[in-house]
């Protein structure tokens, strides 16, 4: 892109600044092959912070693209080229003016009236090292841009890294959050960044939008300041930070960013000195002041009381012996330390927090003429022991220790990796029942699963937490990480006692409680941590808890405590064998179920699965939330006590008093047969009240009519079951006389074309009865045979008529349409 605009081969000439060469070479103008350019426009501060903050862009016409966001471009501002010398070269500070690059109120560089040629248009984009290095150009508006075209790829790669294209490299979370803050603080100026802070601390963050808005960090509140970006500095008598900060070696820079006990420990020792200030490319990971002054004072008289051994050895272990920005820094990644080659872990979450062996990267890429300083809120100190050589070490895992070995994950706590180990102590174990605790330790599945649910996937570490979050074990549960402060907690009850226990494969925190996974329990323990204790207590009444405690493979369908807010059932005989048909035998999983499956009950029956759009039902009840899987059994809460099937429809409808007009009107239109044998119906049955509320000649007429009787009764048969929990807003179901029947439920209340429904869910191996108060009647009476297809096929020609006659004026022929017309209908 930049080599074409002065490529001898591909354009005859260079074009004066503020024009664009085209092909053809010609001069004079555009007809010339000479058109000008324009400068890119600067996107609106609501379209970058939509980039930034990963929502979609929107497009012309509705359309939305997302991409990352572009650098934020500096203010314009009068005419006239920047002054100063380049941050990369001697280290004198640049001072930008307010005019930004190329200057020049609307014409930029170009002059007055003109617009910005591509290379200067370009550099509009560029902040601090970058703008420093075009603004030594400072190319009058006549001159050719032969130079602007040099220094260009040297800007965007100061002002990028050495990936960067002129569209920009990808970039990685903490670029993103500090983008935000840039975006945030642009209303004070130029790189002006604003962070927030921690009420009551000194701790500052640079948050994302989301963190932006709640203006809180683990449910502390925080309070906006501003500051001046990474790399930049004040100018007295001018607003925001205009200037970037010089460049000098590593020891005047760690100075420069606040870490002044660094520097002084460093003149302390014979040897670091001379090389922070000599030749070479370093990354010093630099502890603040604060964090040298919170080390404990027994450690820190023994580093000063060596210095150089110990002391030396310490900031040694600070330091890489190359330049490491934070686009390199990857998550799970560990760096060769100056210190015996020992590593560094470094960890880079999705919120933008950088850790280094646990400690909080403060301010990132502080460039110097030898390496780079990045200032972090802790002394870091060497890793030498893997999660398992801790656990042997550590008095208060004797318990875990002893379960760890017995179900062989020793091999994957000291093996390569990097883990986060949720370790229970002693008294956590302590805290659960010895009959539960002895019966997972004595099953080798179930205490793989408890200790597999302790570990993380990946490494976390206490200060990337900001906010509660969802995290998933090997066991493949997800817990919930909850922050208040200082304090954390998993799934709101275990709290972590002892946090960032570095190891050379992960971290370790301690926790109170122990972590039991559902696949670890049994389905009384499931029940007990669900909605459903009285139905778990009629199970025990009815002498079934046997099955719920043991080895046997099952899956209970509990009700919730809601069903039986009007009072429990009686324990006898056949509440009892009613419980028996809530047990299904075999552990299954709801989302391995399918519409028309039948499912084996410990008491007999089987029961008929059925899949709507928003609900799964087992018979008349549906699941009403997530099932539990346990070590052997699964658990289905339920939104209602389940009714098995006792007998077709037909039997059904025998068996009800309420329905003897109804079996009576059945057997006259010869429907019985069809009732009584398989299929899978929906019956709105009418009540003898229903049809007494009927005038009495319309009733002994339709009584009187086989043909009519039998289509009216077809009407009120739907053709496949829909029991009331699959029914959700509307539903329009097929009837076998073939109109529709309109479905409804609301509030608890069904109702079929909107009359209410008296009784629903009268199961039957064949369909579904509801008792309804009315006699339902079809819509107006069509022919018969051919009705829909006739007004379907009329519905259609009169479309097709209808846009011929609005096409009449091009002269297209109507008479072959109403021919058509006239043939259907006669037939």
């Amino acid at each position: 892109m930049i080599n074409r605009w002065i490529h001898p081969k591909v354009y005859s000439r260079v074009s004066r600044p503020g024009e664009v060469p085209t092909r053809g070479g010609q001069r004079g103008g555009r007809a010339a092959g000479v058109r000008r350019a324009r400068a890119p426009r600067p996107r609106s501060f609501a379209a970058r912070m939509r980039r930034v903050c990963g929502l979609r862009e929107r497009r012309p016409g509705g359309a939305r693209r997302a991409e990352p966001p572009p650098p934020a471009p500096p203010p314009r501002g009068r005419a006239g080229a920047e002054e100063g010398e380049s941050a990369a070269g001697s280290g004198a500070r640049v001072r930008r003016s307010p005019g930004g690059p190329g200057g020049a109120g609307r014409g930029g560089a170009g002059g007055a009236g003109r617009r910005a040629s591509p290379p200067l248009a370009a550099a509009a984009y560029l902040t601090g090292p970058a703008a420093a290095a075009l603004s030594l150009a400072q190319v009058p508006a006549g001159r050719s841009m032969a130079l602007l075209v040099r220094l260009l790829p040297v800007a965007l790669a100061l002002a990028l890294g050495p990936a960067a294209t002129l569209g920009g490299p990808a970039r990685s979370p903490y670029q993103l959050v500090l983008q935000h803050s840039r975006l945030r603080g642009r209303q004070h100026g130029p790189n002006v960044c604003a962070v927030q802070k921690l009420i009551g601390t000194n701790k500052k963050y640079f948050t994302n939008c989301k963190q932006w808005y709640q203006r809180k960090i683990c449910g502390k509140s925080t309070v906006i300041s501003y500051e001046c970006c990474p790399g930049y500095e004040k100018v007295p008598g001018e607003k925001g930070c205009p200037a970037a900060l010089p460049l000098s070696n590593l020891y005047e820079t760690l100075g420069v960013v606040g870490s002044t006990t660094t520097q002084l420990y460093t003149d302390r020792t014979e040897k670091l000195r001379p090389e922070m200030e000599g030749p070479g490319s370093f990354t010093i990971f630099a502890p603040s002041n604060e964090a040298w002054a919170s080390l404990p004072a027994e450690v820190l008289d023994s580093l000063v009381s060596n210095v150089n051994i110990e002391l030396l050895n310490a900031l040694r272990y600070h330091m890489v012996n190359r330049r490491v920005l934070t686009d390199e820094l990857k998550h799970g990644m560990a760096l060769t330390s100056m210190y015996q080659n020992s590593g560094i872990q470094i960890h880079h979450y999705p919120n933008g927090i950088v850790t280094v062996n646990c400690a909080r990267l403060l301010k990132a890429d502080h460039h110097a003429t030898n390496g780079v300083v990045h200032l972090i809120d802790k002394v870091i100190s060497t890793i030498t022991n893997n999660i398992q050589q801790i656990i042997e070490i550590e008095d208060t895992f004797e318990t875990l220790r002893a379960a760890v070995a017995a179900s062989g994950l020793n091999t994957l706590l000291e093996g390569d990796g990097q883990f986060t180990l949720l370790a229970p102590t002693n008294e956590a174990f302590e805290k659960i029942p010895a009959e539960t605790l002895n019966r997972i330790l004595g099953d080798p599945e179930a205490l793989r699963d408890l200790l597999n649910n302790h570990i993380l996937k990946s490494a976390m570490c206490a200060e990337a937490i900001v906010a509660g979050m969802s995290v998933e074990t090997l066991e493949g549960t997800t817990l919930e990480v909850g922050c208040s402060g200082d304090m954390l907690t998993i799934n709101g009850k275990a709290i972590i006692s002892n946090k960032d226990v570095l190891a050379t494969n992960g971290v370790i925190h301690f926790i109170d409680e122990l972590l039991i996974p559902d696949s670890a329990k049994t389905l009384f323990e499931l029940a007990a941590e669900s909605d459903v204790s009285t139905a778990v207590d009629l199970f025990r009444q009815a002498g079934l808890g046997v099955h719920l405690s043991g080895k046997e493979r099952l899956t209970l369908l509990a009700p919730l405590n809601s069903v039986f807010k009007d009072g429990t059932p009686t324990i006898d005989a056949r509440t009892k064998n009613l419980l028996l048909n809530h047990m299904i035998k075999d552990q299954l999983a709801s989302k391995y179920l399918y519409h028309g499956q039948t499912l084996d009950t410990l008491g007999g029956k089987k029961l008929r699965v059925f899949v709507y759009r928003n609900s799964l039902c087992i018979e008349n009840s549906c699941i009403a939330a997530h099932d539990k899987r346990g070590r052997y059994g699964t658990l289905f809460t339920m939104d209602r006590m389940l009714t098995p099937p006792m007998g077709t429809v037909m039997d059904v409808l025998k068996g009800d008093n309420r329905f003897s007009m109804l079996v009576a009107a059945i057997q006259s239109a010869g429907l019985t047969e069809m009732l009584n044998r398989e299929g899978v119906y929906t019956v709105f049955a009418p009540t003898n009240e229903a049809f007494q509320a009927m005038p009495p000649g319309e009733l002994n007429k339709l009584l009187g009519n086989a043909k009519e009787l039998a289509n009216i009764l077809k009407y009120h048969i739907g053709d496949e079951i829909l029991v009331s929990g699959g029914i959700g807003a509307l539903v329009r179901l097929k009837s076998l006389q073939g109109d529709k029947l309109e479905v409804s439920s609301k509030n608890n209340v069904v109702n079929v074309n909107k009359e209410p429904v008296a009784e629903v869910d009268i199961m039957a191996t064949n369909g579904v009865v509801y008792a309804i108060s009315s006699v339902l009647q079809p819509p107006a009476v069509r022919p018969q045979e051919r009705g829909d297809e006739l007004a379907d096929s009329a519905l259609e020609i009169f479309r097709q008529a209808s846009a011929y006659s609005r096409a009449a004026q091009t002269s297209v022929k109507l008479a072959p349409v109403y021919q058509r017309l006239l043939e259907r209908m006669k037939h």
